[in-house]
């Protein structure tokens, strides 16, 4: 669907520099990695929720129903999508979670299946910055629940993950659906690596996609 004029995204030019984002269950290691990435490509990190949504965040999960409460992360992920169109004009943008999260966090919180949230969403997909790459993070159930145990800033989400049954393996299982019908998808295991050797991999990643990219042009 084609947005009317009012709703269409600005653009200020081609962006100049990739955004990259990173995907996975809470304590999997993304902020970790995001702000490693951050330093050694001298760019900047997005969480998405960002402000002023993120302080919002408490109070919606606790107080609106599911539709209402999708529209406010939908509206969360789009207005993020606007920093990052501007900030890619002036350096490469690391995104901490970003459009996957949104499907793949509601559906699991409300029962729903993968699909009916992506179609929900599918109507705003043309606003939405698209990443080089979305790196998957993934690990053992094992390591997650003891990373999620030693959590320093835990939430209301992570607590949720650990007390109600089923709804850590249910998420992981979202996040791979999510991750199998995503054309920017890279699968990264966790385990047994620290987060320079992720960083190091993702570096590989994005300079092999820049040399492609300046064979075609």
């Amino acid at each position: 669907m084609s947005l009317p004029f009012p709703y269409r995204p600005v653009y200020i030019g081609e962006p100049a520099f990739p955004l990259i984002v990173l995907e996975g269950v809470s304590a999997v290691g993304k902020s970790t990695l995001a702000g490693i990435l951050a330093e050694r490509l001298k760019g900047a990190g997005i969480h998405t929720l960002p402000l002023p949504h993120s302080d919002w965040s408490r109070a919606v999960s606790t107080k609106l129903r599911p539709l209402p409460q999708f529209a406010f992360y939908l509206s969360g992920v789009l207005h993020g999508s606007d920093s990052i169109r501007r900030t890619r004009q002036l350096s490469p943008v690391i995104a901490d979670r970003y459009v996957s999260s949104v499907i793949a966090c509601h559906a699991a919180v409300h029962g729903l299946d993968v699909d009916m949230v992506t179609e929900l969403l599918a109507p705003f997909r043309s606003y939405l910055e698209v990443p080089m790459y979305t790196f998957y993070l993934c690990c053992s159930e094992a390591s997650l629940r003891e990373r999620l145990a030693h959590k320093q800033d835990v939430k209301d989400d992570d607590i949720a993950l650990l007390r109600t049954p089923g709804r850590l393996a249910q998420l992981v299982d979202h996040f791979e659906a999510v991750a199998d019908s995503d054309p920017t998808a890279v699968l990264l295991d966790t385990d047994g690596r620290t987060p320079d050797d992720l960083a190091d991999r993702i570096l590989d990643h994005l300079a092999e996609a820049l040399r492609a990219q300046s064979h075609r042009h």
